[in-house]
C-alpha cells in the first residue's frame, strides 16, 4: 500500500463507507516526555515522604515535568509525539485524515488540542477532536479510530495520548501528588487490504455515578456534597485514593478475562499486555493471576509515574523500540481512569 498522502486525501469529504474488507494495521508509533525530571528526593525536600514509602507503595522512582516557562505544555508533547510517529511510519502530517488527541488538561476547550496539532503538523484539511476520558483515554480513541477507518470514513488517522498532570497536582497533598507525571505518546493507524488485521475485540465502560472518587473542579459548584473545602483547592485533582485502588484491582483482571473470552483466546495466545501504569503491585497482581511471564507485561511506571492518557502510548512505543508489539503479533491494551470509566482493545498486528 502507497505510503504518500494521495490515498489519503482521496477518502476526504465522502462520509460512511461501508468497507467490510478492509483491515487496520500499526503504521507507526512515537512518543515524547519533558526533559525535566523530578525523583522521589526531590519530594523529600518540601513534603512529609519519602524516597522508600513512594517506591514500595507505588513502584515510582521518577517522573517527567513540563516547564510551563519554557513553553512546554500539553499542545508542544502532543505535537513532538505525534512528529515522532509519523517520522517512523514514513509519512507526513498532511496524509493524515484525521487527528484524535485523548487528554483531561488541554490549554482550552476551544479549539480543541487536536486542532492545534493537527495544524502544527500540517494537517490543516483533517478532521480533529479530543476525547475526555482521563487514564482511559487513549484506549478509547484506538477504538473510536479504528471503527472509522473500517467504516471507510477516514484512512489514516493519527491517536495521541497526552496529559501534563502536573499542571493539575496540589502539593500539599502528598498521597496524589506523588503518582503523576507528564508524558505524550502517538501511533498512526492506517487502513490495509489484510481485513485480519484489527481489533480482535475491544471493550468500553464507564460508571459516572462514581465520579466524585476522582475528579477535577473548576469552581466550588463542582465539589460533591459532603467535601471538605479545607482541604480541596480548585483547579487541581481530587482523588479518593482508597475507592480509586479498588475500583482498579477489582476492574483490571476482570476486564482482560472479559475481553479474552470475547475474543475466543487465552491470555497464552496474547503476545503482549499493554496497561495502563497507575501501581507497578497492581500490575504484577495481575500478571500472575493470568500465569504470565514478565516480558509479557511492560512496567514503566518506575521512571514515568501514572501519566494518564499518556502512559500507554508511551509504553507501546517503548515496546516497538525493542522488538515487540511488531506486525502479526497480537496485542492488548488496558486502562482505566476517571469518570470512571475503563476500555480494552484487542489487536491483531
Amino acid at each position: 500500500m502507497s505510503t504518500d498522502g494521495g490515498s489519503a486525501s482521496a477518502q476526504r469529504g465522502r462520509g460512511v463507507r461501508r468497507v467490510p474488507d478492509v483491515g487496520v494495521r500499526l503504521l507507526g508509533t512515537g512518543h515524547h516526555v519533558p526533559k525535566g525530571v523530578v525523583h522521589n528526593t526531590d519530594l523529600e525536600r518540601f513534603m512529609d515522604t519519602s524516597d522508600e514509602w513512594i517506591s514500595q507503595r507505588t513502584g515510582i522512582r521518577t517522573r517527567h515535568a513540563c516547564n510551563p516557562e519554557k513553553g512546554e505544555n500539553t499542545t508542544w508533547l502532543c505535537t513532538e509525539a505525534l512528529k515522532s510517529a509519523l517520522a517512523d511510519a514514513g509519512v507526513s502530517g498532511e496524509s493524515l485524515d484525521l487527528v484524535i488527541v485523548a487528554t483531561v488538561t488541554g490549554e482550552m476547550t476551544c479549539p480543541s488540542t487536536a486542532c492545534r496539532v493537527a495544524s502544527n503538523v500540517g494537517a490543516t484539511h483533517a478532521g480533529a477532536f479530543d476525547v475526555v476520558a482521563a487514564c482511559s483515554g487513549f484506549v478509547y480513541s484506538l477504538n473510536v479510530a479504528h471503527d472509522m477507518i473500517r467504516a471507510g470514513s477516514a484512512r489514516r488517522v493519527g491517536v495521541i495520548g497526552c496529559d501534563v498532570m502536573t499542571r493539575l497536582m496540589d502539593y500539599g497533598n502528598r498521597a496524589i501528588s506523588v503518582l503523576f507525571g507528564d508524558s505524550a505518546g502517538a501511533a498512526i493507524l492506517e487502513a490495509c487490504d489484510d481485513p485480519s488485521k484489527g481489533l480482535l475485540a475491544n471493550r468500553l465502560y464507564a460508571d459516572g455515578s462514581r465520579w466524585h472518587d476522582l475528579y477535577i473542579p473548576r469552581t466550588v459548584h463542582d465539589v460533591p456534597e459532603g467535601a471538605d473545602f479545607t482541604e480541596l483547592r480548585l483547579n487541581s485533582l481530587q482523588m479518593n485514593g482508597r475507592e480509586v485502588y479498588k475500583f482498579a484491582v477489582g476492574t483490571f483482571a476482570d476486564l482482560i478475562a472479559e475481553t479474552l473470552e470475547a475474543a475466543g483466546l487465552e491470555a497464552e495466545d496474547v503476545d503482549q499486555f499493554v496497561c495502563h501504569q497507575s501501581n507497578a503491585r497492581m500490575l504484577e497482581s495481575a500478571r500472575k493471576r493470568f500465569g504470565l511471564p514478565e516480558e509479557k507485561m511492560y512496567i514503566n511506571i518506575d521512571r514515568y509515574g501514572n501519566c494518564s492518557a499518556g502512559s500507554v502510548p508511551v509504553a507501546l512505543n517503548e515496546l516497538r523500540r525493542v522488538g515487540k508489539c511488531l506486525e502479526n503479533q497480537r496485542v492488548m491494551f488496558v486502562a482505566f481512569g476517571g469518570g470512571l470509566t475503563w476500555s480494552s482493545s484487542l489487536w491483531q498486528f
